[in-house]
């Protein structure tokens, strides 16, 4: 039995099942879910990774910030280096939004390895996300603003995934923003 395809599978479910009711703000409404797994997959498929904590971070990355998941329950689960990672990348939904942006700037470099590595991948895919379509409800200058964000929270991760940083560089300088 291969022991990380099983603990895939059960984190899949979970994240599944935490978001089964949410729905990206594209124009199609995509199911949430998409967004971890896509963040799952670009760490592996494009940036190489292969740490199955890393992996297993990135498909519950949002559950403690979006749901109604608690870190007990993540550790219960998953174990305390999963639990970590993800609530690294959480942001405090008690904060204003200015504040969190800001200080997700500001932490980013101080995060450990496994973190940088998802905020990189949900930074690609969330970028990605943007130039194929506008999320309902915003203009095309809160669009830039979240790569002008963008590019300042991924200059705190360099030197994390050289892969995974040329294509967001990549798309900043589609933006004008390198």
């Amino acid at each position: 039995m291969n022991v990380d395809a099983v603990l895939l599978v059960e984190t899949v479910n979970f994240a599944a099942e935490k978001h089964q009711n949410q729905r990206r703000k594209d124009p199609e409404q995509t199911p949430y879910i998409n967004h971890p797994i896509g963040v799952a997959r670009i760490l592996s498929h494009e940036g190489g990774i292969t740490d199955i904590v890393v992996l297993q971070a990135a498909l519950l990355h949002d559950t403690l910030e979006d749901t109604d998941t608690k870190p007990e329950e993540l550790e219960t689960k998953f174990g305390p280096t999963v639990t970590r990672i993800v609530q690294e990348v959480t942001d405090d939904k008690s904060l204003p939004k200015q504040d969190r942006k800001r200080l997700q700037v500001e932490h980013a470099p101080h995060c450990s390895h496994q973190a940088k590595l998802v905020k990189l991948a949900d930074k690609l895919y969330n970028l990605r996300d943007l130039n194929r379509c506008t999320p309902i409800g915003w203009t095309a200058e809160r669009v830039q603003q979240y790569f002008v964000w963008a590019c300042d929270v991924v200059k705190g991760l360099k030197g994390t995934n050289s892969v995974l940083e040329g294509k967001l560089e990549e798309l900043f300088r589609q933006r004008c923003l390198k």
